[in-house]
């Protein structure tokens, strides 16, 4: 998943509900044959100009290896993906192959988009619990391609620079990241700011489990005002405390990838990501980076911290080549060899087998995030359930509403109040 990114407007979000909504009863989609006979798959991704690189090169080892199948690769960035997806699906001109993240997959697949591919792949060697994540109503519409973890990362360095102390990240609370941050400030003269401020889903969710409280109870969100009013209240803090930048600084960062944010210009010692981007991020800064776990409540019985995965494959249920499509699938799921050339850019890979074959060749940055996972396995909540449709607006919704409460502009209590209806406007189905 490159998550951290924006997630879908509101007006993008019903455009693509109204797109696969037209899409149901059309005619067969996907590739068809080529001009020499060959079956043509079509494969759609999001993603870098690295990730291109490296599909396209497994893309020809899977040719290869069946000389019978084409497969084209339909790639995007990540801010028109969706969008070009949703237009093809209501057009009756589905990929046979699509990427798609959790907080899509339900969008999709109670629409009848998505084919049902149990005993279609093998999935014997993907986690039981992480493969679950891709099952709606009993029907696995989905293959997890990789897992990671929302995180703390953290540049160890500049901590020391500033003469302040790393915590111990197994007992660490709140109070903790608060303080630490403040003093990363002010012991730098105020040249490294300690902490970015972030409004991904994810964070609130781990707050909110280590408070006992569900982010999505069914089609409502399971959160009280006072979860959300206290998770508010760290950001407060760490303004106030210059722990992290003002209100306006942090809506203009927050906004931005991750080779721009504080962590990866080297102009901040922590930030929340996911898993998977710490390669990404010390890339961006030059800077050896560290994980830890997340701070914690006082006295809170989990951690709240859990494994998702990166992204999923997903076959059109109107595809003309379903077996061909899921072979490819297949492909990229279980072969080493295809596990050798992706490493972990859809996530550290799902299969065990293939993480077993491939751990040895990853980046040092992506060994440290598996040493990291595996350390920290025991303490990991289950990884969640696809949520409701709508859920893909969550993001949008969250920052909007935070950044109303860091500027001023409204109260916690009204702020809250309102995030929560509209949410639950937003996934009522």
């Amino acid at each position: 998943m490159s998550s951290g990114k924006k997630m879908w407007s509101a007006a993008l979000l019903a455009t693509a509900v109204l797109a696969v909504t037209a899409a149901c009863g059309s005619g067969g989609d996907g590739g068809g044959e080529t001009a020499d006979g060959k079956i043509k798959l079509r494969f759609s991704y999001w993603g870098s100009d690295a990730r291109q690189k490296m599909t396209e090169e497994a893309i020809k080892k899977f040719e290869a290896k069946n000389p019978t199948i084409d497969v084209e690769g339909e790639f995007s960035d990540w801010a028109s993906y969706y969008e070009t997806l949703s237009t093809k699906v209501a057009g009756s001109d589905a990929p046979d192959v699509m990427s798609l993240e959790i907080r899509g997959l339900r969008e999709y697949a109670e629409r009848g988009t998505l084919a049902d591919l149990a005993s279609k792949v093998n999935t014997a060697d993907v986690d039981a619990k992480v493969l679950t994540t891709g099952a709606i109503d009993g029907k696995q519409f989905a293959i997890p391609t990789g897992v990671n973890a929302f995180s703390l990362l953290v540049n160890k360095s500049l901590v020391e620079q500033a003469k302040a102390e790393l915590p111990d990240d197994k007992q660490w609370t709140w109070d903790d990241y608060i303080a630490l941050s403040n003093k990363v400030t002010s012991g730098s003269g105020g040249k490294i700011t300690g902490t970015q401020l972030s409004w991904n889903p994810a964070y609130l969710q781990i707050y909110a489990t280590q408070k006992g409280e569900q982010f999505y109870a069914g089609n409502k969100l399971g959160l009280t005002p006072e979860t959300i009013k206290e998770w508010w209240s760290i950001m407060q803090n760490l303004i106030k405390g210059k722990g992290a930048p003002d209100a306006a600084k942090s809506s203009e960062i927050g906004a931005t990838s991750i080779d721009q944010s504080l962590l990866g210009t080297n102009t901040g010692a922590m930030g929340m990501w996911w898993s998977n981007q710490l390669g990404a991020a010390a890339k961006a800064s030059g800077s050896e980076l560290d994980l830890l776990r997340m701070p914690k409540i006082k006295g809170a019985t989990s951690g709240g911290m859990f494994l998702q995965p990166a992204m999923f494959y997903s076959a059109s249920s109107k595809s003309e080549h379903a077996a061909e499509a899921a072979k490819f699938i297949d492909y990229m799921i279980n072969d080493p060899e295809a596990g050798a050339i992706i490493l972990s850019d859809r996530g550290l890979p799902a299969s065990s087998k293939v993480l077993a074959a491939v751990k040895d060749k990853l980046p040092d940055a992506d060994k440290k995030t598996l040493a990291f996972l595996d350390e920290a396995k025991g303490e990991l909540t289950d990884p969640p359930a696809a949520p409701p449709k709508g859920a893909s607006a969550m993001e949008d919704i969250l920052t909007r509403y935070s950044e109303e409460v860091m500027f001023g502009r409204m109260t916690p209590d009204d702020a809250a109040q309102k995030f929560i209806t509209e949410a639950n406007a937003s996934i009522a189905g």
